[in-house]
């Protein structure tokens, strides 16, 4: 039997973390490309540092000449993102940041595992496992701890942004540990919250009584009490932030990325990858079926696990584990998703219209959890099989 009394952490990542900033601006080229040509080919890297975004990888469009011009673009995209984000400093600053694009044609061998050839079904982009996750702690279907890790640092973006807050700056990094009791989760055992601040006077106090009526306001009501513990940037200043404090790259968040650790992950990240890599929409497809299963009231708690080989269209594998929350057979919910859903790399990009300029706004705060967008964004967050779980189990 699961242990019912404990405490789990979770971490999210700011928008302005190294990492995210990277995640952010290899989505937006995706994006671009992606708005250009909606099959187009893309996997995007970026590394930064001091004053310097690098950008490597490959990319492909049917017309080659479009390909050259949208390659003079990239420079552009880069420092529209890092302005966005919010980085005006001396040694990171999106006006004069040295950014070098080293982007290449995809490789043809690649590309002939993928391609849909005459008679041949368009193959997966790589082998791997993917993994989807849903449980019932949040009406969104996330794991409490992830979700509100997230939700602090979305909150703090706004206010910052907005400019309520001006003495914060761009980076930052949450961490909540939540105490569940009876398997459910009831209160924050410990608030950890390090984030960059511009006035170089601030004590750890001072950015404390900034910050906590926000994360106050976020927080299930009753969840902080006198017991929380609350650590607030618990080594002191912290002004230099972002990819001058500490250099960033494309994929080094998966875990924020997903479930904040309460459920498996395959190893891939998304950030950069167009929907033919089924790091990315095979991961998002297990999000959306693992989705629908808990929301149907077939399971409290659910995995969906598929596998892939590059260049073969159907996955090996379809697996369900509902953690013995389940009101029917895991195998019988494995049968009914795979005939409700075309699990091939094209049949998940037409079932989620994914094959849209959707994904920079995935590159922090999470890629789940997130609510359906009239655009198409979050598409894998739907519920729309509800019925037709409940009648194929």
């Amino acid at each position: 039997m699961a242990r019912q009394n404990y405490l789990f952490t979770s971490e999210s990542v700011s928008e302005g973390h190294p990492d995210k900033v990277c995640d952010r601006i290899s989505d937006a080229v995706l994006d671009a490309f992606l708005a250009e040509e909606p099959e187009a080919r893309v996997a995007a890297e970026t590394f930064a540092t001091t004053n310097r975004v690098v950008i490597g990888g490959e990319v492909g469009l049917s017309d080659k000449n479009k390909l050259h011009e949208y390659m003079g673009r990239i420079e552009d995209i880069t420092r529209d993102c890092i302005r966005d984000i919010g980085y005006e400093q001396d040694k990171f600053h999106w006006k004069t940041v040295e950014v070098t694009n080293l982007l290449h044609e995809q490789s043809a061998h690649i590309a002939q595992g993928v391609d849909a050839a005459s008679g041949k079904e368009e193959g997966a982009g790589d082998q791997g496992i993917m993994f989807g996750y849903a449980c019932d702690e949040t009406p969104e279907l996330m794991p409490a701890p992830i979700h509100y890790a997230h939700a602090i640092l979305r909150r703090l973006a706004e206010v910052r942004k907005d400019g309520t807050e001006p003495t914060l700056g761009p980076d930052a990094k949450s961490q909540l540990t939540v105490r569940y009791v009876d398997g459910r989760p009831v209160g924050i055992s410990s608030v950890v919250l390090s984030t960059q601040h511009l006035d170089e006077n601030m004590t750890s106090a001072d950015v404390r009584a900034v910050v906590e009526p926000y994360i106050t306001e976020v927080l299930p009501r009753g969840w902080l009490t006198g017991d929380t513990e609350w650590w607030v940037n618990p080594t002191g200043k912290f002004v230099i932030g972002g990819p001058d404090g500490d250099a960033g790259l494309t994929g080094r968040k998966i875990i924020v990325d997903t479930y904040g650790g309460a459920a498996p992950h395959g190893g891939g990240a998304f950030s950069g990858k167009d929907p033919t890599k089924v790091d990315r929409s095979a991961a998002y497809a297990s999000r959306y079926l693992a989705k629908n299963v808990v929301a149907s009231g077939l399971a409290k708690r659910c995995t969906i696990q598929l596998s892939y080989a590059i260049g073969v269209a159907k996955p090996l594998s379809i697996y369900c584990d509902t953690h013995g929350t389940g009101e029917a057979q895991d195998a019988a919910i494995e049968a009914a998703v795979a005939g409700l859903m075309d699990l091939t790399p094209r049949g998940i990009r037409e079932h989620l219209g994914m094959n849209r300029p959707i994904y920079a706004r995935t590159a922090a705060y999470g890629h789940f959890g997130r609510a359906p967008e009239a655009d198409g964004g979050f598409s894998w967050e739907r519920t729309d099989l509800v019925e037709k779980l409940k009648k194929s189990v």
